[in-house]
């Protein structure tokens, strides 16, 4: 309609709960995905990492799951996780996370030069201590630099699910579709773009945190 205005004030004001709650519901189905799929890698990476003739099988298979349209996984897991659940929309988003982190926590377990790798033998480190001490560690800000490819796709996706009756933020944009009304489709846009955004920097002060030879080597 000529002369609309692209963002009515007033009805965001009184719909501010409404967009809490699709807020946090965006961010559980986003993110939850990731951390699931983040505990799945750890141990899976470990294997690639050990047995370099899994990881090409493994990561090709994930690499074709993720080149899948995500609203197609949507509706065929439909018929056996039901439709507008969490879990048909958290389970694809869970393959993805995996796709994007299973390459990310290999190449971290195998940037330890051998030479530290010997080194650590050589003090009597086993296996288990050598992993905790030096190669889970090394493998910081490599598995970070994945969660926040990650967790932003993620959160991306996500809006997808409100097409089969579970997106979070996502219903914004049909309710604005559907009813011509730019402001829901607005509200939801800067939204998406603020939890991807937080998320982000939140993972990105974790690797400050965690990863503190990574930033000296970064200045250098």
């Amino acid at each position: 309609m000529d002369g609309e205005p692209l963002v009515r004030w007033h009805w965001i004001a009184t719909h501010l709960a409404y967009l809490r709650d699709l807020t946090v519901d965006h961010a559980v189905i986003s993110l939850v995905p990731v951390l699931i799929a983040l505990l799945a890698t750890l141990p899976l990476g470990l294997l690639c990492a050990r047995f370099p003739r899994l990881y090409q099988p493994v990561a090709a298979a994930f690499t074709i799951l993720y080149a899948l349209p995500s609203l197609a996984l949507f509706t065929v897991l439909i018929p056996y996780t039901g439709l507008a659940t969490r879990a048909t929309v958290m389970v694809p988003l869970t393959a993805y996370a995996l796709a994007v982190l299973l390459p990310a926590t290999v190449d971290g377990l195998r940037a330890v030069p051998q030479d530290v790798r010997q080194s650590a033998e050589a003090m009597g480190y086993s296996p288990w201590h050598r992993l905790a001490a030096v190669e889970l560690p090394a493998a910081v800000p490599y598995v970070i630099a994945g969660l926040r490819v990650a967790a932003v796709s993620s959160i991306s996706l996500a809006a997808v699910g409100a097409l089969i009756g579970r997106g979070g933020l996502g219903y914004l944009f049909i309710d604005g579709f559907q009813r011509t009304f730019p402001t829901p489709i607005v509200a939801g846009i800067v939204l998406v773009a603020a939890l991807a955004l937080a998320t982000d920097l939140t993972l990105a002060a974790a690797r400050w945190l965690l990863a503190p030879w990574a930033r000296r080597e970064a200045t250098r």
